[in-house]
């Protein structure tokens, strides 16, 4: 007979998922602050299509995580975690979602209020969201920026109370999210 019962760790997907999303800020990030003060030449553009590429990806792959975890849900609370930390930990979930949802959104806005065509990698040609507007393209660009410096609050946060609940806490939070035997738990139990 299967349990009922939530799993004890992240299942292989969504780790891939976290991680691969993660790599992908990573170097959306470095990109995004390099190309905005490169000169105007076919090198910028290249760079600023691969960022736009790269965005596109992070917004499907995120979509792709949501979906993927409000099918298979999500492993249950580490035993003696405090019901005001779970709850912490959950909003702070729903903010990463929204942000890393709205962010490629607002880019793809941006795009589509300059008037630029948008291509995924040079295979796929996307539609325009909006039509051409110098208001629009100026909120969509400040809207970007904010959320690019409330996402990487975030990502600093999330990656800190891992690493605090694996150093500190000495609990399995951040083992549960990587692939069995690439980080034992602090008590030296494989989880």
């Amino acid at each position: 007979m299967a349990s009922t019962s939530p799993p004890q760790r992240w299942n292989r997907l969504s780790q891939m998922l976290h991680w691969l999303i993660a790599l992908l800020i990573l170097a959306m990030a470095a990109i995004g602050l390099i190309m905005v003060d490169l000169p105007n030449t076919p090198s910028k553009i290249a760079i600023f299509a691969i960022h736009k590429s790269i965005g596109i990806s992070i917004l499907a792959l995120v979509a792709l995580r949501l979906g993927w975890r409000l099918y298979s849900g999500a492993p249950a609370p580490l035993a003696n975690t405090p019901k005001l930390q779970q709850r912490i930990a959950g909003a702070m979930h729903v903010a990463l979602y929204v942000l890393l949802l709205a962010m490629p959104i607002s880019g793809w806005l941006l795009n589509s209020a300059a008037g630029f065509p948008l291509q995924w990698f040079e295979l796929v040609n996307l539609p325009a969201i909006s039509e051409p507007s110098d208001a629009l393209k100026e909120l969509a660009t400040r809207a970007h920026q904010l959320m690019f410096l409330a996402l990487a609050g975030l990502v600093l946060l999330h990656a800190a109370a891992a690493i605090h609940h694996h150093l500190f806490l000495r609990d399995a939070t951040l083992v549960r999210m990587l692939p069995r035997g690439w980080l034992r738990h602090p008590n030296g139990e494989d989880a």
